[in-house]
């Protein structure tokens, strides 16, 4: 058995233990995945990045402290372990759906209609896609968007300006950029969705929808405004051919309205959680996609797809290491951080926010935003975040409120911080520092769009 097919049979195993006790309530089978993904994080050895060993050695740090100062330490360890594996199982469910994506005619027909739209249409149609294609491919989106945006923009079609086609590349891959970074508002499938709601549980996604939905369409508006206003517009030398027909995204959105349809009918019949049933849809949604795609292979195609399931799996799932590793040990710093940080130590800091009220949550999205600059990923800030704030007598601020804001902050920070993976793919593909992308490219954008969303979240703490 090699090293990758081994690494996935422990996630594999991570992931169906991680399911089993949240349908069934087992300690068995919680421990049982707390010991394949201690077993896969030793299998990992030197290949994480400076970031997710970094947050690994801060998760060994406070287990000791956890050992030393907490009187009944066992359990307390044992539930941030399920934390880590429920992050971990998270990972993984999104991550199948990208193997029928990937092998989808349907999905490169998308991405060639929205390329090869005329620039005024651009814009919207490529942000809004790519939000799209991020729920189902999550960061994947990028690098196959990105590559299509390499290939297609070449010199010849900008009729030898070579101005124009460096417009070009600015201008579709900030659309790609910002509407990666709205599918964490926009999809209840999410990640942003799921630390949310599993830290707060007694928010609902219908609470954050309102917030987050009129998050993303100003972030939305602002960029299309921003983009037209920025331009360039060249004239034409010739007459434009017809563009390509958007019934391909129309059929996707039918195919990602079924999937996310599938997650809310599974919360509803099994009476459980949005998050779990994200982890339940989106396995099946990623073997039924798979399956038609090979039904013409016989048995509705169902013995096909399980079999290719099986053979891509380390293929499809070594990519997701640091993801893995950086969510879920945030989640388990949270759990600890939670239990292990008393109230009463707070109150200088109490001084301070309990007079802000609702604008407290400005002050969070600006908190994630701030330190992802510095390298600090979204991922750890909210999660440590959502878990504190809450506990804070701090009138006016409701979680709806504060989850909205924190994940807003997430999306912002994908789209401005140097040092996400999400701009440093894009600096890859451009051959342009990820610093001018992040601080020269989106600095208008920027500029424009966080006073907006502060003043909506002021006004809708106010309604």
């Amino acid at each position: 058995m090699t090293t990758a097919r081994l690494r996935a049979g422990l996630l594999a195993l991570v992931t169906l233990t991680t399911l089993g006790h949240l349908m069934f309530v087992s300690a068995w089978l919680q421990g049982l995945g707390a010991l394949a993904l201690a077993a896969y994080l030793i299998s990992l050895g030197a290949q994480l990045s400076s970031m997710a060993r970094c947050l690994l050695v801060a998760a060994a740090v406070l287990t000791v402290v956890a050992l030393w100062h907490v009187e009944a330490p066992g359990q307390l360890l044992f539930e941030a372990a399920g934390r880590f594996a429920f992050f971990a199982t998270f990972v993984v469910a999104l991550s199948l759906l990208r193997l029928p994506a990937y092998r989808s005619r349907l999905v490169r027909r998308c991405g060639e209609a929205m390329l090869l739209q005329p620039p005024g249409r651009r814009y919207p149609i490529l942000s809004a896609g790519s939000a799209l294609f991020g729920i189902i491919l999550n960061i994947g989106v990028l690098n196959l968007f990105a590559g299509m945006i390499e290939k297609s923009n070449t010199l010849a079609a900008a009729q030898g300006r070579d101005w124009v086609r460096e417009a070009r590349q600015r201008r579709m891959m900030l659309a790609l950029l910002r509407g990666f970074s709205l599918a964490p508002l926009i999809s209840p499938m999410g990640i942003g969705v799921a630390v949310v709601l599993s830290n707060l549980p007694e928010l609902r996604w219908l609470d954050l929808a309102p917030y987050v939905i009129g998050a993303a369409l100003v972030i939305f508006l602002v960029g299309w405004g921003i983009d037209h206003l920025t331009g360039p517009h060249p004239a034409a030398r010739q007459a434009e051919r017809t563009p390509p027909s958007l019934v391909p995204l129309g059929w996707f959105c039918l195919l990602l309205l079924g999937i996310v349809s599938l997650v809310f009918l599974l919360a509803w019949a099994l009476q459980v959680r949005l998050p779990i049933a994200a982890l339940m849809g989106a396995p099946l949604g990623a073997i039924s996609w798979l399956a038609w795609q090979r039904r013409r292979l016989g048995m509705l195609g169902v013995p096909a797809a399980l079999a290719s399931l099986h053979r891509q799996l380390p293929w499809l799932l070594a990519p997701s290491a640091n993801e893995v590793v950086v969510l879920g040990a945030a989640g388990y710093l949270g759990h600890l951080c939670v239990a292990l940080v008393p109230i009463s130590s707070l109150g200088p800091l109490m001084m301070i926010v309990e007079p802000l009220g609702a604008a407290n949550a400005v002050l969070a999205m600006l908190l994630v935003v701030g330190l992802a600059q510095v390298g600090i990923n979204p991922i750890v800030t909210v999660t440590l975040l959502v878990g504190l704030l809450p506990t804070l007598p701090i009138e006016g601020l409701s979680p709806a409120l504060l989850g909205a804001s924190l994940m807003v902050g997430w999306a912002l920070a994908l789209m401005s911080s140097p040092m996400t993976a999400s701009m440093l793919i894009l600096s890859r593909f451009t051959g342009v520092a990820s610093t001018r992308i992040g601080y020269r490219w989106n600095a208008r954008f920027l500029l424009a769009c966080i006073p907006l969303l502060a003043g909506w979240f002021l006004l809708a703490a106010w309604y």
